[in-house]
């Protein structure tokens, strides 16, 4: 291979799978606050699908390479970078913000509204490939015993479930969970995070073999809600007390079954709406439970850097269900597009 190209998986125009292709590219530069970093993991997520299939209102750039959850090691450095140095093994942070705008300023960096803003694999290129830029202020230095693989797993999914129960509902020990789409990615960590806090934990997913799943890695009770009514069941289950959180993120398809699961006083914490946004809110649950609906975007980097520290304490392990070479990254896209997956899918370059 040149010295100046990389291996990567491109494409060069939205589609399904067949616009996917191995080929090389040429290794960026970074410029003097970047850093590039040799890719040692990177996790798919299903926004990996999203960005090849063309989000409404974004506009790549071609060939794009995507994949945004990405650890490794250091390999160089721009002139005026002073976090890193060559050498260091990293966490990337895949969003990139602007540092400048007001939210930025205060450190409200998943709000950033610079023109500059966005994430690795979606508006820039990703880890997808043996090497990525990313800046520099956006590495979390990985201790020596840290797995690469699990690094990997922890920005999207992980971080943004983390917000979703620790900053955003602020989950109390011993409170009751709900968590929606146990069985998925952003599910599986919702389960394992709302367990960590020491919060009664109900999972709702689609089989027997996915409901087993739930109960070993932290529910303490499990739904089937492609069989029953899952607010039904947590009415039955809470001896018609409801749940304290509702992690919701399957949007129109369960809105309203969500809002009937809460307690007096219940909230409901959302990040997005996978089945649709147009859900209708029966208003009277609201005043009259004094629910709270809480809107959760992401992370920001101190999420990220709680969770980070509690993995590599060894208090939480990430899921995760295969490890595949660069070669064999389409294979690891067709099973979680399928749902064919019991947790993350990590691709090492």
């Amino acid at each position: 291979m040149n010295s100046n190209k990389m291996r990567a998986l491109v494409f060069n125009k939205h589609g399904g799978p067949e616009v996917l292709e191995h080929t090389e590219v040429g290794i960026p530069t970074p410029s003097p606050t970047d850093m590039l970093v040799k890719v040692h993991a990177c996790a798919l997520n299903h926004l990996d699908i999203f960005v090849r299939e063309g989000i409404p209102g974004s506009h790549l750039s071609f060939p794009h390479i995507s994949g945004g959850d990405i650890s490794g090691v250091v390999v160089g450095v721009g002139t005026h970078v002073t976090e890193v140095q060559k050498g260091d093994r990293v966490l990337v942070d895949p969003r990139i913000t602007c540092g400048k705008c007001s939210y930025c300023l205060i450190g409200e960096s998943n709000r950033c509204k610079g023109k500059e803003h966005g994430n690795l694999g979606e508006e820039y290129w990703g880890g997808l490939a043996e090497y990525v830029i990313a800046p520099a202020k956006n590495a979390i230095k990985m201790p020596d015993h840290a797995s690469f693989e699990e690094a990997a797993a922890l920005p999207i999914a992980y971080a943004t479930a983390w917000r979703m129960l620790i900053t955003r509902a602020k989950l109390q020990p011993g409170e009751s969970v709900l968590v929606l789409g146990a069985s998925g990615g952003l599910g599986t960590a919702g389960v394992q995070i709302a367990n960590l806090m020491g919060a009664e934990v109900y999972a709702a997913t689609s089989t027997e073999e996915k409901m087993q799943l739930a109960l070993e890695r932290g529910a303490h009770h499990v739904i089937n809600y492609a069989e029953e009514d899952f607010s039904r069941s947590i009415w039955d289950l809470t001896n018609k007390h409801g749940v304290d959180v509702v992690f919701e993120h399957v949007g129109k398809e369960t809105w309203a079954g969500s809002i009937r699961s809460l307690a007096n006083g219940g909230r409901m914490v959302t990040c997005g709406a996978t089945t649709g946004y147009d859900a209708m809110t029966d208003i009277r649950y609201l005043f009259s439970r004094e629910i709270s609906i809480l809107g959760s975007r992401g992370w920001q980097r101190q999420d990220l850097q709680q969770l980070s520290s509690v993995v590599w304490r060894g208090e939480l392990t990430p899921i995760i269900d295969r490890v595949l070479p660069l070669e064999n990254a389409i294979d690891g896209l067709l099973a979680m597009k399928n749902r064919d997956l019991t947790g993350k899918v990590i691709i090492t370059p």
